[in-house]
């Protein structure tokens, strides 16, 4: 059927309230799409031109359709536009009635009659419209509603409350660490300004020290100079005379020769003056026994002529005395705090007790002893161990000063530098000096002079280890200097002379009494160079003392004395100069390698003595022999000369 006018106009309206009401979707214009079909937003941008042709068909077939309607019913514009007036009373009531039954929940219908429903146009598109359906409301709905809402409002109470605390907490920890933040940055900025005082000191000190330094070794260099050439000169003196005394005895000296040709008168002339010097210092030194009561024991040769004459001491003291005053003016224009040993151990002090961990992360225990080193050098100008009168080093007030360095009732860390700062120093300091001493100082023939330097190396030793050892560097330049001296006087200044048997039988004689002294310095090289035991290996030590002494100089002069209680005497001297550890743990009955030729002469001296009818000197042969343990042949020498009480002189009984 056709819908008459007032059902159009009814639908119009209805659509036009829906629209209002935003309970209406408007129509597709093209058939065939459902009303409740959506299409993806993107797929919105179509061709305007197609959207505009859309539109312009649908209007003009609404409008034809609306005409074909109108023409149908017989109803003009003028008569359609005033049955709309007519009608909007009926479609309001209508549509107030339909409101109304939506708030009380009645199941509205769907609207338009069946005749609506049937009619359709091939323009028009079938939709859904929307269901209106409520469930019923009642009291339990409403009060389980007002239930899960308050338990949905305990719940967010709950969570907001959590919140709250924990935003309270935050602002708590906040509270503190910016406290604790500005507690700590005060200490920062503390830290900041005693660093960066630190670090201005340092800088200072190491300009100032720049600048002293090299006036310091100026100065070190000069006493070490000055203690070079008083030792060279006594050494050369001793040369001298024993060329002097080795010319005047011999009959073939073609060095005298020669050097008489060149300038006799000169020549003479000094040797005269050396002769005179010489008798002199040696006359003093026998008076100097006389009055100590020394004189039974003593044997020409065993004693240093180390004397001076006036001007030379004299010399040495105004040198010595300059130097020294050099030195203390080094620092005059210095504040006390650059130049003062305490001074600057204080502030490092500071620094490692206010900031430890700075401290140790500077490296400030490895540059310490570099900064002492200077001050210390300069206290040490004129400390000479080989004099009688030297301080020990230990005494001194800079080790008193930096003996507790770093000692702090705080437990002590395993890797703290700071409590190896005197060794350090000592390899540093001490053994560069001691160094220096026996390159330029030490006299190997002075029995005193050996004791001191070897009391002092020992002392290192047992008391700093740790840098005194064989694998130290500094260490073992120290003992190459040594060995180097040692093996400079063998080379140099040791001399034997080579008499006819007849011409020492005179011992009253030039020749004897000469050849006398050069034999007992000989062994008395041998005692010093043996003093070094248990700081040069064995091996060192035996290749030095026996090989190049013993068997190439002191052996040659027992072939060429004479046989007798006198060789005897010497030969145990010898003996008593070697080291008894020698000889502990040998195994066998042979003694060391190097005592062969040594044993083998005591041997001949025994043959000799026995065919003099010397039969009591042979025990004291015996003796000798197992003492360096050459049983061997202590036991042939027993043997061949009937000595029945072999067991009880090898035990020494």
């Amino acid at each position: 059927e056709i819908p008459d006018a007032a059902f159009i106009h009814a639908a119009r309206k209805k659509r036009q309230m829906a629209r209002e009401l935003g309970d209406f979707t408007p129509h597709d214009s093209e058939p065939g799409k459902g009303r409740l079909v959506r299409e993806d937003e993107n797929d919105a941008s179509d061709d305007e031109d197609d959207d505009e042709k859309r539109r312009i068909v649908f209007s003009v077939k609404e409008k034809s359709q609306r005409q074909k309607i109108a023409e149908e019913i017989g109803i003009e514009g003028s008569d359609d536009e005033a049955l709309v007036t007519g009608d909007q009373d009926e479609e309001l009531s209508r549509w107030e009635q339909e409101q109304i039954r939506k708030g009380i929940n009645i199941p509205q219908a769907a609207y338009g009659s069946s005749d609506a429903k049937s009619q359709k146009s091939d323009n028009t598109v079938p939709f859904k419209t929307p269901s209106n359906e409520m469930t019923p409301v009642t009291i339990d709905l409403v009060k389980k509603q007002l239930k899960d809402r308050l338990d949905s409002m305990k719940e967010l109470h709950k969570t907001n409350r959590q919140q709250h605390e924990k935003h309270l907490q935050s602002r708590v920890d906040s509270t503190r660490a910016i406290e604790r933040l500005e507690g700590s940055s005060g200490g920062i900025g503390e830290r900041y300004k005693f660093l960066q005082e630190m670090r201005g000191y340092v800088q200072d000190l190491l300009e100032c020290f720049s600048e002293k330094v090299p006036l310091i070794n100026e100065l070190e260099s000069a006493i070490h100079q000055l203690y070079k050439q008083r030792a060279s000169r006594l050494v050369q003196r001793r040369q001298d005379d024993i060329k002097d005394e080795s010319s005047e005895f011999s009959s073939h000296s073609t060095e005298t020769d020669t050097a008489v040709e060149r300038d006799r008168a000169l020549y003479q002339e000094h040797a005269k003056r050396r002769i005179a010097e010489r008798e002199a210092r040696r006359t003093r030194r026998r008076q100097a026994r006389e009055q100590t009561g020394k004189m039974a024991d003593h044997l020409e040769g065993l004693s240093s002529d180390d004397e001076e004459t006036s001007t030379d001491i004299t010399n040495f003291n105004l040198e010595k005395d300059r130097i020294s005053k050099e030195s203390s003016k080094i620092f005059e224009d210095v504040l006390e705090s650059f130049c003062s040993i305490d001074c600057i151990k204080s502030q490092f002090e500071a620094w490692r007790s206010k900031y430890y961990r700075s401290y140790k992360d500077a490296y400030i225990g490895l540059c310490l002893p570099k900064l002492f080193n200077p001050l210390i050098r300069l206290q040490l100008l004129t400390w000479t161990p080989l004099e009688a009168k030297c301080r020990d080093f230990e005494s001194m007030l800079w080790f008193e000063s930096l003996l507790f360095y770093g000692c702090e009732e705080r437990e002590q860390e395993k890797d703290d530098v700071d409590v190896a700062l005197l060794p350090t120093i000592v390899e540093k300091v001490i053994l560069p000096k001691l160094t220096a001493i026996a390159e330029n100082m030490w006299d190997p023939f002075s029995t005193t002079q050996t004791s001191r330097m070897v009391g002092i190396t020992l002392k290192l030793i047992n008391g700093y280890s740790s840098v005194v050892n064989a694998e130290n560097k500094s260490t073992q330049v120290y003992l190459k200097a040594l060995l180097l001296r040692m093996r400079r006087t063998l080379d140099d200044d040791v001399f034997m002379p080579l008499y006819p048997k007849n011409v020492l039988e005179n011992k009253n004689s030039g020749p004897y009494l000469f050849f006398q002294r050069q034999f007992w310095s000989s062994v008395k090289l041998l005692g010093n160079f043996l003093q070094w035991y248990g700081i040069f290996s064995n091996k060192t030590l035996q290749e030095l003392s026996i090989d190049g002494l013993l068997n190439r100089y002191i052996l040659m002069a027992f072939q060429n004395s004479e046989y007798g209680d006198d060789s005897i005497k010497k030969a145990q001297n010898v003996i008593n100069c070697f080291p008894k550890q020698w000889f502990v743990n040998l195994k066998g009955e042979r003694t060391i390698s190097q005592l062969e030729n040594f044993c083998r002469y005591l041997v001949h001296l025994a043959d000799t003595i026995y065919r003099n009818s010397i039969g009591e000197n042979i025990k004291q042969i015996i003796k000798l022999l197992a003492s360096v343990r050459a049983l061997d042949h202590a036991l042939s020498v027993a043997t061949d000369h009937n000595v029945k009480e072999f067991k009880s002189l090898i035990e020494g009984k």
